[in-house]
């Protein structure tokens, strides 16, 4: 990948969230400048004297430490993952610093099902273990494919009946079997080696997210803020806790972060909460909402990145604006930054990557949450036409490489010490799926459907 570009065609997808929330994106204030511009024609005038001060929080952008300038990155080594076993990796979704080789070149690619449209889109990352890779398509159809040569399995079909029209979910893996949320309100179990169907359970609201299974529990998270633990053996309801319920959220959902006797759930209401394992007491809550923010879609507290849980520390941002390190056993903030996103933290040793709303990818310390470098990236395909933003997934870290996609079909990489951009790769359709790595294999799945694997 470093050095090279390699164009094979390219797709743009915008990025798409909630009807509300697009509603209140018509209506925010941009928007209703164009709006009278187009109806009322310009009126504008000249500029009043005096200093213009800022008075939206987006216009408070975070910066680069001046004092971090000669502060050096050290990364652990890569180590070698032969699995990426569930949605963002391990249950605590802390995954370090993964080996990949120097030039990855595309070994295979299969086409897993259905692809996104106007109806459906592709939500659930690929999984990978016991040298499979697990799919699901935007359709509900789970496949097993040979790790190595990219052949297919198996391929099940879990919906019941004429089921249609929902869509979201995700994939686990767990002692044998593929665990399975769908946006039809079921968690089911499959056999890994067959696809046969183990067991089925119906929750009272669809998933959109992937659920995350350990300790012989499976942990789900409905669209109306419900956590639900089952018994991994036979899908029995274990305990439940409630959010607070939400109108409005992002495209997708965040699966719960679980390390050792704790699972923190997030909440597309911003809140974010510890629980027992055992019985789903809670230890503590915070909330990740940002009550400034003047803007109708960035209201939305949506946690839509999944929380990671790294050493004692819980990691976590929502979309509107709000990043945080909190304590694991207190809930007590170590530090609160102006950093809005939907994608996953990736902590590695003593720093942690994030994309920002604002197509930023930022270098923070650990301990102290301080900004060691920034990278703007591409905000839209055409800059002198922007009217289709590009939708960024990541960041991966691998081989000394930050690995980011786009909804344009672009694939970047990016040195995790200085921020500089190492290389482009194109593919033939856009990304809405955060790659994976594992196996010393890259994985994409594109929105045409088609699993990629680069080694």
């Amino acid at each position: 990948m470093a050095g090279a570009r390699v164009t094979m065609g390219s797709m743009r997808i915008p990025l798409r969230i909630a009807g509300p929330a697009l509603a209140g994106l018509l209506l925010s204030g941009c928007g209703l400048a164009a709006l009278s511009d187009l109806w009322f024609g310009e009126t504008e005038g000249p500029p009043l004297p005096g200093k213009r001060i800022a008075v939206l929080v987006q216009a408070d952008r975070i910066e680069s430490d001046a004092q971090l300038a000669d502060l050096e990155v050290r990364l652990p080594p890569p180590m070698v993952n032969p699995d990426w076993p569930q949605d963002g990796g391990y249950p605590d979704h802390a995954m370090h610093h993964l080996a990949l080789g120097d030039n990855p070149k595309k070994v295979w690619e299969a086409t897993v099902g259905d692809g996104a449209d106007a109806a459906a889109r592709l939500t659930a990352q690929p999984i990978v273990f016991g040298g499979k890779v697990f799919t699901m398509d935007a359709v509900s159809q789970i496949s097993a494919f040979d790790l190595q040569t990219g052949k297919r399995l198996w391929r099940t079909d879990v919906l019941e009946g004429d089921e249609e029209g929902a869509f979201g979910g995700g994939l686990a893996y767990y002692d044998g079997r593929i665990f399975v949320a769908t946006g039809f309100a079921q968690v089911l179990a499959l056999d890994a080696e067959k696809g046969e169907v183990l067991w089925r359970t119906r929750l009272p609201g669809p998933m959109r997210s992937a659920p995350t299974v350990t300790g012989g529990r499976v942990f789900a998270v409905t669209i109306d803020n419900q956590l639900h633990a089952l018994a991994a053996d036979d899908g029995k309801k274990l305990w439940s806790h409630a959010g607070i319920t939400e109108a409005a959220g992002l495209l997708g959902g965040a699966s719960p972060a679980v390390a050792g006797d704790v699972v923190v759930v997030p909440y597309s209401s911003g809140e974010l909460i510890a629980l027992r394992v055992e019985n789903g007491r809670v230890i503590w809550s915070d909330t990740l909402a940002n009550i400034r923010r003047a803007e109708a879609v960035s209201t939305l507290a949506d946690i839509r990145g999944k929380p990671v849980i790294d050493r004692g520390r819980v990691f976590a941002i929502s979309h509107s604006g709000r990043m945080v390190s909190i304590d694991l056993r207190t809930g007590g903030r170590a530090w609160d930054r102006k950093i809005g996103g939907v994608n996953t933290p990736w902590v590695a040793g003593d720093f942690i990557y994030v994309l920002s709303n604002e197509s930023r990818l930022i270098c923070l310390t650990r301990t102290a949450g301080r900004v060691r470098w920034i990278t703007q990236l591409p905000r839209y395909p055409d800059p002198e036409n922007p009217t289709r933003p590009i939708a960024w997934t990541g960041p991966v870290l691998a081989s000394n490489r930050l690995i980011v996609s786009g909804s344009h079909g672009e694939v970047i990489s990016i040195s995790p010490y200085s921020g500089q951009v190492i290389g482009v790769i194109e593919l033939d359709s856009g990304i809405t799926v955060s790659p994976v790595v594992a196996a010393e294999t890259l994985f994409f799945l594109t929105d045409y459907a088609t699993l990629v694997a680069m080694r």
